[in-house]
């Protein structure tokens, strides 16, 4: 599979070349995947996808263009490379386009150190054991009523990317998971919560009982939510959804964002944005993690590196585009699919744990709210500011009362990240490791 892969991308370029274009790149990908579904101790979906894609991305001078077909006869891809060129042509110059220079591509391109593939396949019967296990390990515990879909999952992805600079390699990834959505209550005062796992490896998973228990205490749990208190309160956000919240902050240093001046962060290069001792760090080394990857989406080698270093807000996330728009070098992030050009993303990162648990963080934030779901979305992306519905538990003397829901927290970015305290709870397989946070003073719209 892999040989026909490259076969592809070196035949979309040698098209590209013939079709009168001055550089080109290419990328083909094949993907398999199976998932079931169960309900009621019966099937309720099953579905098996395979297939194979590839893009063209083709430069006449400092135009470009790119195309992308699931077709991958030698007439296609023929036609693919004349449509491309036919495009470039019209297209308005990008004076940032370019492939990268051959003396920058990576040279160590073998990814069989990051341990991304799993050669084991799974039957269909195997998986929908799973997901009626985590099915019946949910219903078991005391007031679940019932499930809202319980499954497990398979999926395989090869790639390989080549361009007329001379590079050319590919790897893999596999993953398996299972998930349990449940249910308490009945009519309007059900309430669901879910658990699942998600690995590269078989053997990493959970066992499927103990997704469906969890998932199942978490709806116990939320039984009987009401609306919080109105008022400015200490914030702890759940390791569930606490990468959420530096998401913020990695969208902020996107490349893109500050080429367009659309990013709060725009002005901050250097600047404190985390507080002391707190860093966050990319590492697209990490064996086993979903981020993982040998090099970028334009043929650099990846490297770890420090987003933020003891506070400090350390570069941007570029690919080859926008590091030339802001006359910087690229951080080797560009990712890229078979639908267009590359563009900066950021894979594994790892937020600096505290000292404390959760339990402890509860103590000391008094009375507030702590969060374990959120809904919807309102970041103003050039200012920062922040508001999210939320959903939880609300604490008070540092012990959980009750939960809550239909609440929204507000507050700006900055100040935000400025007085986050971890917590020592981040779970070290998932692709981004961030612990529970407490966030001090945010504005909560509740009762």
């Amino acid at each position: 599979m892999t040989q026909h892969l490259s076969d592809l991308t070196h035949a979309l370029i040698d098209a590209a070349r013939k079709a009168g274009a001055d550089a080109a790149d290419a990328v083909a990908i094949t993907d398999d995947s199976l998932s079931i579904e169960v309900l009621k101790g019966a099937l309720e979906h099953a579905e098996r996808s395979e297939g194979t894609a590839i893009g063209l991305r083709v430069m006449i001078g400092q135009k470009q263009a790119s195309v992308s077909a699931s077709d991958i006869r030698a007439e296609m891809i023929t036609t693919l490379a004349q449509r491309a060129v036919a495009m470039a042509q019209i297209a308005p110059d990008d004076p940032w386009c370019g492939l990268a220079e051959p003396e920058a591509l990576a040279q160590d391109t073998n990814a069989t150190a990051l341990d991304l593939i799993d050669d084991e396949r799974p039957d269909p019967q195997m998986l929908e054991q799973w997901a009626l296990e985590a099915e019946a390990a949910a219903l078991d515990v005391a007031n679940v009523t019932q499930t809202q879909a319980s499954g497990a999952g398979w999926s395989t992805r090869q790639m390989h990317l080549a361009a007329s600079n001379g590079f050319s390699a590919g790897y893999g990834r596999t993953g398996w998971s299972v998930s349990s959505v449940a249910i308490s209550g009945e009519g309007l005062t059900m309430e669901r919560d879910y658990y699942g796992d998600s690995r590269t490896h078989r053997s990493d998973l959970l066992s499927p009982a103990e997704i469906g228990r969890i998932a199942g205490e978490r709806a116990v749990e939320r039984a009987g939510a009401s609306k919080p208190p109105t008022g400015r309160y200490p914030v702890l956000y759940d390791e569930r959804i606490s990468s959420g919240l530096i998401g913020h902050l990695v969208q902020a240093s996107n490349g893109a964002s500050v080429a367009r001046g659309s990013s709060w962060l725009k002005d901050a290069l250097g600047a404190q944005i985390l507080p002391d001792g707190l860093s966050l760090t990319e590492d697209p080394h990490r064996a086993r993690a979903g981020g993982s990857r040998p090099f970028d989406g334009e043929g650099l080698p990846t490297q770890r590196r420090d987003l933020v270093a003891d506070g400090m807000l350390t570069g941007w996330t570029l690919d080859l585009a926008t590091a030339r728009q802001l006359g910087m070098t690229s951080t080797a992030n560009a990712a890229r699919g078979t639908g267009g050009a590359p563009s900066p993303s950021v894979g594994n990162l790892t937020l600096t744990q505290g000292d404390k648990t959760r339990d402890e963080l509860l103590a000391e934030m008094g009375t507030g709210l702590l969060i374990t779901s959120l809904i919807g979305s309102s970041i103003n992306p050039t200012t920062g500011d922040y508001s999210r519905g939320a959903s939880g538990f609300w604490v008070e003397n540092g012990q959980i009362v009750r939960p809550v829901n239909e609440c929204t927290v507000a507050g700006n970015l900055r100040e935000m990240l400025m007085s986050i305290i971890p917590a020592n709870d981040a779970r070290l397989h998932l692709s981004r490791v961030v612990p529970s946070l407490l966030v001090e003073g945010l504005t909560i719209a509740g009762a």
